[in-house]
């Protein structure tokens, strides 16, 4: 099995959880405070792993353009995990997690614009089946 696939999967399964546990964590506390409390604990668990396995680099060797690109995605995140939990603390997880892997059907939309990747016939059907599967779990 490919690398990239065990990665993948593992994050498919965290995703999950992260949808179980998330529901229940927001009962009872504002949804962006319980995203910031989570951010903590992600931050916290990524230096110990990167200190674990002495990944650390200097700052001066990392580019300007990995910087600007690396601070856009985490905005992106950022805004990606207040909108998810909002959305959990206002709807059944069960609807709520379909909706958020759209997401699939974006990242492809916007690989085929900015990164110059190709639409295949099976990547397009399985990208509408992606959508369709989504809006029918979702309502």
């Amino acid at each position: 099995m490919n690398n990239w696939l065990i990665y993948a999967i593992g994050s498919a399964v965290f995703a999950a959880l992260t949808a179980i546990l998330g529901k229940i964590g927001v009962e009872g506390v504002n949804s962006n405070l319980a995203t910031f409390i989570r951010t903590i604990v992600i931050l916290l668990v990524a230096a110990a792993l990167i200190s674990f396995r002495g990944e650390w680099q200097r700052a001066d060797s990392i580019s300007t353009k990995t910087y600007v690109f690396l601070i856009l995605s985490g905005i992106a995140t950022g805004l990606s995990w207040l909108c998810y939990y909002r959305a959990l603390q206002l709807g059944p997880a069960s609807k709520v997690a379909p909706i958020d892997k759209l997401s699939v059907v974006f990242v492809i939309i916007l690989a085929l614009i900015f990164l110059g990747e190709k639409l295949t016939l099976k990547t397009a059907v399985g990208a509408g089946m992606i959508a369709i599967g989504s809006l029918v779990l979702a309502f």
